[in-house]
């Protein structure tokens, strides 16, 4: 699991005993229920702004210097689009959930636009040959983000009890934008996934026998359910391989594989297929789609299983269909 450090310095709420901002920060992303990541994220650029503002106090600054931080990561930074939305997601969490100022200037500032691409997607045949490169958990993992279209957290998070072998579905908690969905559960992947959960059901036994068996789990569910970290509907599908201490609390838990661990393996068996295309890990729920749309399903119901909120996101992969030669015939052709 990733590590949390208290950072010393920077600005502090007001009065000698009162926390550290950065502290305060953490505070208010445990309160909302955010992951970890969001937490060493937010807490990073709420330093970074800081320290930019020459360690003036958030509550002394406004617009203009929000805007000129964001400003000089595009011009001096060269930072992408989606780096600058999300320093600035992190300001305005700390101006609304941390100071509980409600500022109308927030309102006002611009999110960087990102640049409109077409995703990639592979073919196929692609797509075979890549999966033939893989192997093992890393197979049936990369497998689920194309069958199922799965982002790669996604995947990793699946816990037993949103996997529904009989309906052939799973459910996806807490996806993008905090939404919860339903995907199919492709039939070829039945006995290789109940044969992972046989392994990690093993792995969660001898946990509870050396007096562990914890996962982590959302604060609220927490406390609503204070045994249910240690029951088996819980655990995670694809568990690491050791257990770790939980930064935050200092428990001992067995956390889900690590995702740079399939990222790594897509990219190496990208390469073994000879496949010319940057293919990631993302590549596969892009070819899901396309896929699907290739086989004659409703657009809807693509954004259904994507968890897509707006359709204009999904119609992304009517643009890939109508590529070169598949819409239109070029003027050489015709002589």
């Amino acid at each position: 699991m990733e590590s949390s450090h208290s950072e010393g310095g920077g600005a502090s709420a007001g009065g000698g005993s009162s926390p550290k901002l950065l502290d305060e920060g953490r505070m208010g992303v445990r309160r909302l229920g955010l992951a970890i990541r969001t937490e060493k994220v937010y807490v990073d650029w709420i330093r970074r702004f800081i320290l930019a503002s020459g360690k003036r106090h958030p509550r002394e600054m406004g617009s203009a210097e929000v805007e000129l931080f964001l400003t000089r990561l595009a011009t001096q930074a060269n930072v992408s689009a989606s780096t600058q939305n999300q320093a600035l997601s992190a300001l305005l969490f700390l101006y609304r959930e941390v100071l509980g100022i409600e500022l109308p200037w927030m309102e006002n500032i611009r999110r960087a636009k990102r640049p409109e691409r077409l995703p990639v997607v592979l073919t196929r045949e692609e797509v075979t040959r890549l999966l033939a490169r893989m192997e093992g958990t890393h197979y049936l993992m990369a497998s689920l983000l194309y069958g199922a279209g799965l982002r790669l957290m996604e995947c990793v998070r699946l816990r037993v009890q949103d996997v529904d072998f009989v309906r052939r579905e799973i459910v996806v908690r807490h996806g993008k934008g905090g939404k919860d969905r339903v995907t199919v559960l492709p039939a070829s992947l039945i006995d290789a996934l109940q044969g992972q959960m046989t392994m990690a059901r093993r792995v969660h036994e001898r946990d509870l026998l050396a007096g562990f068996g914890e996962v982590w789990l959302p604060h609220a569910l927490a406390r609503k359910y204070p045994n249910a970290a240690r029951e088996w509907i819980w655990q995670y599908v694809f568990p690491a391989r050791a257990r770790s201490i939980d930064p935050r609390t200092g428990a001992t838990r067995r956390h889900h594989i690590d995702e740079k661990t399939l990222q790594r393996a897509v990219r190496v068996a990208a390469l073994a297929a000879k496949i010319g295309k940057h293919a990631t890990s993302h590549t596969l729920r892009h070819s899901f789609a396309t896929h699907l749309l290739e086989s004659g399903s409703d657009i809807r119901t693509i954004q259904e299983l994507l968890g897509h909120a707006d359709l204009s996101t999904t119609m992304i992969y009517t643009h890939v269909l109508n590529r070169g030669g598949a819409g239109v015939l070029s003027p050489l052709d015709r002589r």
